[in-house]
């Protein structure tokens, strides 16, 4: 059974309750319009999922202290500067059931906002002298820059092969979750053989994760119904790319036109759907999830026992088994 996020939250809730405040203060600016546009995106923040991981990873490693809220604070800050650009890049007008902020504001102010979130952050880490956070975080900046990028290059080809898709997402999505255990790690220890081992976990973690999210775009049973969007953006999820590679030729070039083409069209985003299901594409990809998700639980097992490990396996699960 899936515990809730209350529950996982037990070890660390102190934490998150003063990193609340912690995380304010790195937004705070002088600029009238900024403070707004950060207290509107605070007002309707996620999950915490992200300094949820930090936590737990510093308090599997060690003793968490202030070097700890800097990590969150910082991870943090970079997530939304992605979350506020991707909204760009994408033409998004909501996010999590409100506006985004492009859709409020407009592009141009969006952009600057996440620029100035990602400049807090460097400033932020600069200022409490953790350059080898400061390493850690550029380095996920740059793989998620290029994974996207090279997501974006391959799309319009629509050539990605199940190795490809892997390489793209372990940069575009999975080197942000690697990093987040990655920043928690090293606030509570030096040793940087702890600090790999936590990358490596939260790379697995990523990779489920972002297979996850593809299984959403076919409505799986669990989640309602078919959604498409991935479909509609001409994007190559596993579900679909195991689909392709399971098929005739006479099939695959069909389906590949009906994308290039008609990915506009609901009736034919379902028939693309379809496909997918009947090919047992979802099947695949559900496997490729679990596997990766005990190949993390595999490297997390080889810390001790405690609270905050366990909760972090039952965060795992959360995140691998959510139904939004």
């Amino acid at each position: 059974m899936v515990k809730s996020l209350s529950t996982i939250k037990g070890p660390i809730e102190k934490e998150l309750k003063a990193f609340e405040q912690h995380f304010q203060q790195s937004m705070q600016s002088n600029v009238a319009l900024l403070d707004r546009i950060t207290h509107y995106i605070v007002k309707n923040k996620g999950k915490q999922m992200r300094p949820m991981f930090v936590f737990l990873c510093a308090a599997i490693c060690g003793e968490t202290n202030e070097r700890s809220y800097v990590a969150a604070s910082y991870v943090e800050l970079l997530h939304t500067a992605s979350l506020v650009h991707d909204d760009v890049v994408d033409d998004s007008y909501e996010r999590r059931g409100f506006f985004s902020v492009n859709a409020l504001w407009k592009n141009k102010i969006a952009v600057l906002v996440g620029d100035y979130f990602l400049a807090q952050g460097f400033l932020l880490a600069i200022k409490h002298k953790e350059f080898r956070l400061l390493e850690i975080i550029s380095t996920a900046v740059k793989e998620m820059s290029e994974g996207e990028l090279m997501q974006t290059e391959k799309s319009r080809k629509l050539d990605i092969d199940e190795a490809m898709y892997f390489k793209i997402i372990k940069q575009k999505t999975a080197s942000l979750i690697a990093t987040t255990c990655a920043a928690g790690a090293s606030s509570t220890t030096d040793d940087e053989t702890t600090i790999d081992k936590m990358y490596e976990f939260g790379q697995k973690i990523g990779i489920a994760f972002q297979i996850r999210d593809d299984l959403f775009d076919f409505g799986t049973e669990d989640i309602g119904k078919p959604v498409g969007i991935d479909i509609k953006e001409k994007k190559m999820t596993l579900p679909l790319i195991y689909a392709l590679d399971h098929t005739t030729k006479t099939e695959r070039r069909r389906i590949i036109n009906i994308i290039k083409r008609y990915s506009d069209q609901p009736a034919k985003v379902k028939e693309v759907i379809e496909f997918v299901k009947q090919s047992d594409g979802l099947e695949y990809a559900k496997q490729a999830m679990y596997d990766y998700r005990s190949q993390a639980f595999e490297i997390l097992h080889t810390f001790p026992e405690s609270p905050a490990r366990n909760s972090l396996e039952d965060l795992v699960m959360y995140v691998t088994e959510r139904e939004k």
